[in-house]
């Protein structure tokens, strides 16, 4: 039977989000939407394989988010373009040469099923063009510039397209080199291969089906997700105390040459810090206090250092693997407080960001996050500028 090849797209800024993390990270339940994505790829028999498109910039974090869940079917991680078009062509270069058939979703679309995902594929089997869709249930209105209403067409016949959409794989490309050859920007796939006069097919999805856009998308998509999970942690939560406080302590000296990254932010002004990954040392302190609340060990068992994998890694991405342990342990955050001692740079400018940041992966407000920089008055080896420490305590609960 010919191959699917899969390409989530994750390669938006989100900034109708409001938030200073692209949406295909933020958690649902204990996960980034975007592993949600990748799990029903994962789990459905009718796709051979499939890669991920990340932003500009944001490959290594995609790939050190996603590297903790071993995906078998993952086929890679590239960069996309400025434009959700460029970024599914450079899915569409990527993808794996005996794939025949390729299915692009969206990673923002974190609740697409399983049936509705095969259904899909073994439709675009026969008819070769597939849009998963839903009827429209609301009436429409096309209205001018100037908001005067123009025309209300009748709800019979239309249809919100969603993802995934499925065709062969010789027939997208072709409606790809097309649109490009005559600067076409479309609104989906369908659009450019619908242009070619080739019928394309709607193939019944779920309202269930939501592409997270704005905050309240995220508000009804976690709705959905502890409707479709409640009872899941049943006789799996945690004894007593409900509430567990850790602590985390992290130090690294200073490698010119290196990026300074502090709290997910990168710092101007000062050298980088020696380490395998990205050497954050808030981050570090962050996930070892976090982990030690929950009884668990400590990062170094989770991300050791003789992992190739591991190497340069962003700690945002693996405070987001943190934040999956914990969650598969039965907690999750409520709280974090960190102390960061260096004598320089200075860091107080950075430090509303790093609360955004690190409040945005573990799923608190920013609130929730205390940083506070400090010196040792030059003493010791903070204080001869040859290394920067952090303390970190974080307080657990249990999942609900």
């Amino acid at each position: 039977m010919d191959k699917v090849g899969g390409v989530i797209v994750a390669a938006g800024r989100g900034e109708r989000m409001g938030a200073p993390l692209n949406k295909a990270y933020f958690p649902l339940g204990d996960r980034p939407l975007l592993l949600h994505s990748c799990a029903v790829f994962e789990a459905a028999p009718a796709v051979d394989s499939y890669l991920v498109v990340a932003a500009p910039g944001e490959a290594a974090f995609c790939r050190a988010l996603l590297a903790p869940h071993r995906l078998q079917k993952l086929a890679g991680i590239v960069e996309g373009g400025a434009t959700r078009q460029a970024s599914v062509a450079a899915g569409l270069r990527g993808l794996r040469a005996d794939c025949v058939f390729v299915a692009v979703h969206d990673g923002a679309r974190p609740l697409l099923s399983a049936e509705v995902l095969e259904g899909a594929v073994g439709r675009a089997r026969e008819t070769g063009a597939v849009v998963v869709g839903v009827p429209v249930k609301d009436t429409i209105k096309i209205v001018e510039q100037e908001g005067k209403i123009q025309k209300t067409p009748a709800r019979q016949g239309l249809w919100i397209a969603q993802t995934p959409q499925i065709f062969r794989r010789a027939l997208l490309e072709r409606a790809y080199a097309e649109a490009e050859k005559a600067g076409f920007e479309g609104t989906d796939d369908a659009s450019l291969v619908e242009r070619l006069g080739v019928p394309v097919e709607v193939y019944p999805g779920t309202y269930e089906n939501i592409k997270i856009t704005t905050p309240e998308d995220l508000l009804f998509a976690r709705a959905i997700w502890e409707h479709r999970h409640k009872g899941d942690a049943k006789g799996r939560e945690p004894a007593s105390p409900p509430v567990r406080v850790g602590l985390g302590y992290d130090v690294h000296p200073f490698a010119p040459g290196r990026a300074l990254v502090l709290g997910g932010i990168e710092i101007t002004g000062g050298s980088g810090l020696a380490g395998h990954s990205d050497a954050d040392v808030v981050l570090h302190a962050v996930m070892d206090a976090c982990l030690g609340a929950a009884g668990l060990q400590d990062i170094g068992f989770y991300f050791p250092s003789s992992e190739s994998r591991w190497k340069d890694a962003p700690s945002l991405a693996l405070l987001a693997g943190v934040r999956c342990i914990l969650g598969e342990a039965g907690f999750s955050v409520a709280q974090v407080d960190v102390v960061v001692a260096a004598e320089a740079p200075r860091l107080a400018p950075y430090l509303d960001r790093m609360k955004e940041k690190i409040g945005a992966v573990l799923g608190v407000p920013p609130g929730a996050i205390g940083i506070k920089a400090t010196t040792t008055e030059g003493l010791g080896f903070i204080g001869r500028r040859e290394g920067i420490a952090a303390w970190a305590v974080a307080t657990v609960v249990p999942r609900r």
